[in-house]
């Protein structure tokens, strides 16, 4: 078994956070900022749409049990790519669609995906596949976060729909 890891922005970090922790050879998922000029922003700095950061998640997995193509077809699922800086009620340059590759294989296979996903879709797909170039994990509050607030307004609303819809959509990749 190795573990990698993978860097994925779409929206809202709690969303892809709650929605690939159901996915069996996620070992971890931690939320966090990346790409930005400032160094270890706080939500709060992020929020203004200056800092540079876009709110990401770092998947990590087991590669014996799940491929990094199949991590991109389930973020590709549970979010519009199509949207520029927005998920829904969010925007800002914060919620864009980013997959942040760390060497030339990840960012062919994100560059196949992403040209296999655009043909079943009528809009264009804006996400920025780009080289990771820094991350800083969010204040400990934002870990877990839906896990942890599932009766939260957002959570209801938002979080939840995403949640079902891995579950509904990807049945057989449930952890047991």
């Amino acid at each position: 078994m190795a573990i990698r890891e993978a860097i994925l922005g779409g929206g809202c970090f709690w969303c892809l956070d709650a929605a690939f922790r159901q996915i069996d050879g996620v070992v971890d998922v931690i939320s966090g900022y990346a790409n930005g000029h400032v160094e270890n922003p706080s939500y709060k700095e992020v929020c203004t749409d200056t800092t540079g950061h876009a709110e990401v998640v770092k998947i990590l997995y087991d590669d014996t049990k799940l491929s990094y193509r199949d991590l991109l077809e389930i973020f590709y699922a549970i979010h519009d790519p199509t949207t520029l800086n927005r998920q829904g009620a969010d925007f800002g340059s914060q919620y864009r669609s980013t997959i942040l590759y760390q060497n030339d294989e990840e960012r062919k296979i994100a560059e196949e995906v992403t040209a296999q996903t655009q043909q079943q879709l009528d809009r264009k797909i804006v996400t920025k596949i780009e080289p990771l170039r820094n991350f800083y994990p969010a204040e400990e509050y934002h870990q877990n976060y839906f896990d942890k607030n599932p009766w939260q307004g957002y959570c209801q609303a938002v979080v939840a729909p995403k949640v079902e819809k891995v579950r509904r959509a990807f049945t057989d990749r449930l952890k047991k």
